[in-house]
């Protein structure tokens, strides 16, 4: 076992250590990173000139407001559609149901910026880009996200939903229960660690996804934290420290939210993977 608690400790120190690193840098000015980038920064080195420069620079709170708005949206309505469409999926026999099964993986293989285009024209159509309404330009992001995250969340949903005993659903329908019950008294009660697992990774994968804010969140006003702290970045050049503190206050919440709530992830996943 010592071989291989070696390789996972190494490996995860190769993961953790460029994260603390540019956490490191963040509290150091652009010279300084230069010439003791591998310095802890005590001393004369520290310093919150890069933070304080970014707050002043762009609205961040303003930001993660968005942030929220859109990553919030897109969690709970992909947990509650690919939640009742993996119920049906599961329990309920009809014509077409494994094509469907089979459109849902297949769905998984098209990237993003494939489709981006069409969404795009759709939206605008639509009158949903290119307002200066901001509850309008956040719900326009936050669309396209919520149809990439579905295939996802119903292919772990359905494993989970399949495993579990029908017999509860059985003995609820001869109680009178209808199929809206039976969902919400026992397939989420039950079915928590997978719903949980889904939320964590539709959260973080909305809060993460550049890619769409660049295209549908047009005015400052309505930028996210992640198109924000772009544009600064962009804006400010080869300025070392104001890109690390820029990459700190990003990545900052989603470790957190990571560290949190990771035992739902492992839990969430492996959970249903055998039938028993």
């Amino acid at each position: 076992m010592a071989p291989i608690y070696f390789i996972l400790i190494f490996w995860a120190l190769t993961t953790i250590y460029p994260l603390v690193w540019v956490a490191l840098n963040s509290f150091k000015v652009k010279n300084e990173i230069i010439a003791n980038s591998f310095a802890f920064p005590v001393g004369e080195l520290f310093t919150l000139s890069n933070y304080k420069r970014a707050f002043d620079r762009v609205p961040i709170f303003g930001a993660y407001l968005n942030s929220l708005v859109i990553s919030g949206s897109v969690t709970v309505i992909v947990m509650l559609l690919a939640g009742m469409a993996s119920f049906a999926l599961v329990r309920y026999q009809f014509k077409g149901r494994n094509f469907l099964m089979s459109v849902v993986v297949a769905s998984m293989m098209f990237p993003a910026f494939s489709t981006i285009i069409p969404v795009f024209r759709m939206e605008a159509s639509w009158g949903l880009v290119n307002t200066s309404n901001r509850w309008l330009s956040l719900f326009s992001c936050a669309l396209p996200q919520i149809a990439g995250n579905l295939s996802f969340a119903i292919i772990v949903l359905s494993g989970y939903i399949r495993s579990l005993p029908i017999e509860l659903e059985e003995a609820a329908y001869l109680e009178g229960c209808s199929a809206f019950q039976i969902f919400h008294k026992i397939i989420v009660p039950l079915a928590k660690p997978s719903f949980a697992t889904v939320a964590i990774f539709s959260f973080l994968w909305s809060y993460n996804d550049l890619f769409t804010q660049t295209f549908f969140l047009r005015i400052q006003p309505h930028w996210a934290i992640t198109r924000l702290l772009k544009e600064l970045t962009a804006m400010e050049g080869t300025n070392y420290g104001l890109m690390a503190s820029a990459v700190t206050i990003v990545i900052v919440p989603v470790i957190l939210v990571y560290a949190c709530l990771q035992k739902y992830i492992i839990k969430g996943m492996v959970a249903g993977a055998v039938k028993g």
